[in-house]
């Protein structure tokens, strides 16, 4: 093993023992440091966490958190798992695949949602931790009744997740925006829909004149969000030919 913790080829940290068997009881966990920095990224982006700052955030030194954790990387994957931690699976799943689906998908913008960093740092890399293993597992409970090939149910896992995190990107920048602007939404969104009426009143986009005649106010992206994953469950039953019904 080389320096400050480090080995000589890739690890992955959860097959790293947290604990040595003998030795005295380690000084800090890997719970404490995960909370330490999502703390730093919840209030400051992901860019501010560094093994700095979270070393001071736990009271100990730089060079002493790399025995810890590794590497940077490893910190990642350490701040997603204790995030998946927080899905309150149920017992056991309902029968009704795509209401335990949609309920998972809620769960999983609302998190992302409470950990603006999260569809950053959403990737296979960090897929397969503790509690990313116990969701998965319930999922495929959940979805263990369809009559379709295990791969195909990762499939649709995969597609939820993706759909999930390029929505609340979305609606994170545009948060972001408007957090930024120096008008309030409301100036925003007046100047812009001034600006399409203009346009649409030209008569050289009838068609999208047509879509956004009768058309008022912001969008519900509560309801947006909803439509699209009864949308994505009922294209995967309708590919399945009914087996996935």
């Amino acid at each position: 093993m080389a320096a400050s913790g480090r080995t000589a080829g890739p690890e992955v940290i959860w097959a790293r023992p947290e604990r040595a068997g003998r030795g005295p009881r380690p000084a800090h966990t890997r719970a404490e440091i995960a909370a330490a920095a999502m703390s730093i990224a919840d209030a400051e982006g992901i860019d501010a966490v560094s093994m700095r700052r979270v070393a001071a955030a736990i009271g100990c030194g730089t060079m002493s958190l790399y025995n810890y954790v590794p590497r940077k990387e490893d910190l990642y994957e350490l701040m997603v798992d204790a995030a998946a931690a927080e899905y309150e699976l149920p017992e056991r799943p309902s029968g009704d695949w795509q209401a335990d689906l949609l309920g998972l998908a809620r769960q999983s913008r609302a998190m992302m949602h409470r950990h603006p960093w999260m569809p950053g740092l959403m990737s296979p890399v960090y897929g397969f931790s503790p509690n990313a293993l116990r969701y998965f597992e319930y999922v495929l409970w959940v979805l263990e009744g369809l009559d379709v090939e295990d791969g195909a149910k990762m499939e649709l896992l995969a597609m939820v997740t993706a759909v999930v995190t390029s929505f609340v990107g979305s609606e994170l920048t545009a948060a972001e925006r408007h957090r930024t602007s120096p008008h309030s939404p409301e100036q925003e969104r007046a100047a812009r829909s001034a600006y399409l009426a203009r346009e649409l009143a030209s008569g050289r986009y009838p068609r999208m004149a047509r879509t956004f005649e009768g058309a008022s106010g912001p969008a519900d992206q509560d309801a947006i969000f909803e439509r699209a994953m009864r949308r994505l469950f009922a294209g995967f039953a309708a590919e399945s030919g009914g087996r996935g019904a």
